[in-house]
């Protein structure tokens, strides 16, 4: 894995790349996690993949921002590198930034592969759900900045409360594979939704794995986005 410092403006971001191949960038969830992803043994085979760590993360500057700012910073950072398009993976929150890079910049997403995401609703029996598996999920150790995620929580629901939300994503035809963790204790019936709303969207479950399962079952992981991304 190299190690890379791209400048934006007055803040620079860490990019972890490793492999050759088709381009793809690898989203963390939280939001405000660290890049939890960037490890060799786990990248998608046959691809270079791309793990920035978020602004105000780690080994990241800045700090708190927008889901506007984040993808700001992706669309720099594959400025920066010199990349025409990319395909873009996201695990948990990281999907639901994958979805919203895509539908505001489609020239530059080959294709989402979003895995064990959340998707843009507000839905008490998803929540309720979520709560009282919580104590049965796997514990993964995973370090978080608390105002980066506060900030881009509340910039995530402004975005799922805009009048255009589903107009954007139903017009949006940019290939996209949404991927369900079966044994996730979020409920997966908005992936399935966004799968079949999407023009040109797909909708699969990965059985016997947890949420985390990059941690728990990597080979499984390894498998799983390394063939969504050589399908895309």
């Amino acid at each position: 894995m190299e190690s890379r410092i791209i400048p934006l403006g007055a803040t620079a971001l860490h990019v972890g790349v490793t492999g050759r191949g088709r381009d793809v960038v690898v989203l963390t969830g939280g939001p405000g996690c660290v890049q939890y992803l960037e490890r060799d043994e786990i990248a998608p085979r046959d691809h270079r993949a791309w793990y920035p760590e978020p602004r105000g993360v780690g080994r990241s500057g800045g700090g708190p921002h927008t889901m506007e700012e984040a993808i700001a910073d992706l669309e720099g950072i594959r400025a920066a590198v010199g990349i025409a398009t990319w395909i873009v993976v996201g695990h948990s929150w990281g999907c639901d930034l994958a979805v919203r890079y895509a539908v505001e910049h489609p020239q530059a997403v080959t294709a989402v592969v979003g895995i064990a995401g959340r998707g843009p609703q507000r839905d008490r029996t998803w929540s309720e759900a979520y709560e009282a598996g919580k104590a049965t999920e796997p514990v993964v150790d995973i370090d978080w900045v608390p105002e980066v995620h506060a900030a881009l929580s509340d910039s995530f629901t402004d975005w799922i409360h805009r009048a255009d939300l589903w107009s954007g994503l139903a017009a949006c035809r940019v290939p996209m594979h949404f991927i369900a963790a079966g044994d996730d204790i979020r409920p997966p019936w908005p992936l399935a939704q966004l799968a079949a709303l999407v023009p040109r969207g797909r909708f699969s479950t990965v059985p016997g794995v947890p949420h985390d399962f990059w941690s728990t079952h990597p080979e499984v992981w390894t498998e799983t986005v390394t063939n969504a991304c050589t399908a895309s």
